[in-house]
């Protein structure tokens, strides 16, 4: 919404047509407000009085994403290598055999960026990051020590009965998310998303064939 007295009215009778019909509350307790960077001081208090909200959002994520992604894509996407990086650093310290490493590699490592990968086209700088953290876990490299890499990490997501050993492709996988999202698109023209994205970015229903404007929204 546009920070401005009319959008804070509208969204105010929204939410409380919500609540009477549907005889749940609001907890504005728990609410916040996240306002760009060009919003007046005056503009932000008119608001948060028009919604009762007092609590300015400072974080720019919402569910583990970034709402806001600027020019330099890839610091909105760093904390995806360092949550695999946590990880793995707690499994270093076990005993683990290949058939271990391949099992917490797959189940575990390679899932953690996929609610972001659904959504984003992650920078290939982040996917190569994450794919290090792994290959130097599955080698078995130490802080001070760097292991003998084998095989590079390519041949190692070839699939098992083509001589791999099926490890995913961050980047390839990345995109099939992403195509997962435009074939809904095409199969339900009808849905809110479908609408509100058809309406901003593709008008005339041609999605495969839309370009990207200026200013459009990296997610």
């Amino acid at each position: 919404m546009h920070a401005d007295l009319r959008n804070a009215e509208v969204i105010k009778a929204i939410l409380d047509r919500y609540c009477l019909n549907s005889g749940k509350k609001i907890s504005e307790e728990k609410s916040s407000v996240f306002f760009s960077t060009n919003t007046t001081v005056d503009d932000k208090a008119q608001v948060c009085q028009t919604l009762n909200i007092m609590i300015e959002a400072i974080s720019d994520k919402y569910l583990g994403l970034p709402t806001m992604v600027g020019a330099e894509r890839s610091e909105c996407f760093t904390h995806l290598i360092d949550r695999v990086l946590a990880r793995i650093k707690g499994w270093k310290e076990k005993l683990l055999s290949m058939g271990g490493k391949e099992v917490l590699i797959k189940s575990i490592a390679q899932s953690m960026p996929v609610y972001a990968m659904m959504v984003f086209n992650i920078p290939k700088k982040i996917c190569k990051g994450i794919t290090n953290a792994i290959s130097q876990f599955w080698w078995g490299d130490e802080e001070d020590q760097r292991k003998m890499h084998w095989q590079a990490w390519w041949k190692l997501c070839i699939p098992k009965n083509k001589g791999g050993m099926g490890f995913r492709d961050l980047h390839s996988f990345n995109l099939a998310m992403l195509a997962k999202q435009v074939w809904r698109l095409l199969c339900e023209p009808d849905s809110l998303c479908a609408s509100v994205l058809r309406a901003r970015y593709y008008p005339d229903g041609r999605l495969l064939e839309a370009k990207l404007k200026g200013g459009s929204s990296f997610t």
